[in-house]
């Protein structure tokens, strides 16, 4: 196995960049959680790790694609604040046309521009069941380092498409429930007809779903706080509600 070469090392530590991923059609996934969860899911072009974590990982020590990285190599390419024992590069797939029924729970995300809450969402939706997230171009990229790491791994299961957002959502056949959450919608805990499928809408974390996505909103929800009338918080953030609405959803399938 051979060391990391300087300019390997320079393009992993590149891969930080929004628009180097796009011209390099890669990604980076950090640390060993994050690697062993999506080793297998993405095509991989470089796996560099420390020696101590390859001894411990003999395995993945024997792939033909394996350097070896000393510690002040990992702290040249990683983009979190502690460096990790290994990083793993995985070209980005080709993005494909999703195939949405009526009875599939879809989410739509209108410029989630925090990629901790995107990744949160995704691993929310992970655990839900959903596995297709629709993306308007403006939402936060899901194969940064922060929103791959707080995936937890479920990066490699649920498929998130970046598109034309209002068009997209104009495009839908008839049938399939398109519900947006805004403050002062139909309470989503009583209202009626509910689920378990449609496309569950999110907006961004401060000024919400926007009026060219609202206009094909079919139907408006929110959480509601409780009690009634108690002073409160004046959102909820965009992860904890969409894990809320999903479980909401996805209660219709037990009643």
């Amino acid at each position: 196995m051979n060391d990391i070469s300087a300019s390997l090392r320079k393009t992993i530590a590149s891969l930080a960049s929004a628009r180097r991923r796009r011209e390099a059609g890669l990604f980076a996934a950090e640390g060993t959680k994050c690697v062993l969860d999506t080793l297998g899911a993405f095509r991989l072009r470089h796996l560099a790790a420390t020696p101590a974590w390859f001894d411990e990982h003999p395995r993945e020590a024997a792939l033909g694609q394996s350097v070896v990285a000393r510690r002040p190599d990992m702290a040249r390419m990683t983009a979190l604040s502690t460096p990790p024992p290994v990083i793993a590069v995985y070209e980005i797939p080709q993005q494909t046309e999703p195939q949405i029924a009526p009875d599939t729970l879809v989410v739509a995300l209108d410029c989630v521009q925090d990629p901790g809450n995107l990744g949160t969402i995704v691993r929310a939706a992970d655990w839900m069941g959903v596995d297709t997230v629709l993306a308007s171009a403006d939402t936060a990229d899901i194969f940064g380092a922060k929103a791959i790491q707080a995936t937890m791994g479920a990066v490699s299961r649920v498929k998130v498409f970046y598109c034309d957002l209002p068009a997209m959502l104009a495009a839908m056949p008839r049938g399939i429930g398109i519900y947006g959450t805004f403050l002062g919608g139909e309470n989503i805990y009583t209202a009626q007809g509910i689920g378990p499928g449609g496309i569950l809408v999110l907006g961004n974390e401060g000024r919400g779903i926007s009026d060219a996505v609202a206009e094909h909103v079919t139907r408006r929800i929110t959480i509601p706080s409780y009690p009634p009338g108690r002073p409160t918080s004046e959102s909820l953030n965009v992860g904890v509600a969409a894990a809320i609405a999903m479980a909401q959803f996805r209660s219709k399938l037990f009643v």
